[in-house]
């Protein structure tokens, strides 16, 4: 990943401004392939805003359906490696991807409870997190409302996405990280 500085981002060409900025969103190339229409952007914080406001401008349906390409926290792709090499870095640092056989059965139940509950994965912004922070907030979350984990979803997304974005563009000055 070559980290460049905004200037540069809004002066590549189309393709590889959504090349390099894919990754920043899981599984969900399209948000920096349409946010390209709307350069220059002033700051990363105005394109990550721009981004933002495509994701959850989505109808229902299709707001589903990208949620459900996030993997679960420390589920089976995880541990087999077939997640983007994002989220394989983010897990991987608070070793969701090699947990001990228990802790495998208890984050798959509540990941399964969860996506049967809500009907989307649980999404979490591990760079805020430890593996024991980040079990006691699934754990809480199962008690929230289909519309608040939705909401709550989105907020974990923005975080997650903030700190992706951060890491390739020089001059962020994204604020709260």
């Amino acid at each position: 990943m070559t980290a460049r500085l905004i200037a540069e981002f809004n002066a590549l060409p189309r393709g590889d401004f959504a090349v390099a900025l894919a990754p920043v969103w899981e599984n969900a190339d399209w948000v920096a392939e349409k946010v390209s229409m709307g350069r220059p952007f002033a700051s990363a914080a105005a394109l990550h805003e721009a981004m933002l406001a495509l994701v959850r401008a989505l109808p229902e349906e299709e707001l589903l359906a990208f949620l459900n390409r996030h993997p679960d926290l420390g589920g089976a792709d995880v541990r087999a490696g077939r997640v983007t090499a994002e989220s394989d870095a983010e897990q991987g640092a608070i070793r969701l991807n090699a947990l001990a056989p228990e802790q495998i059965a208890e984050w798959d139940g509540l990941n399964a409870t969860y996506r049967t509950r809500f009907g989307f994965p649980f999404i979490l912004c591990v760079r805020r997190h430890d593996q024991a922070s980040a079990l006691a907030t699934i754990r809480a979350r199962l008690n929230g409302t289909r519309a608040g984990e939705l909401e709550a979803a989105l907020q974990e997304i923005a975080w997650i996405t903030r700190y992706r974005l951060a890491d390739r563009v020089v001059d962020h000055a994204i604020a709260g990280l």
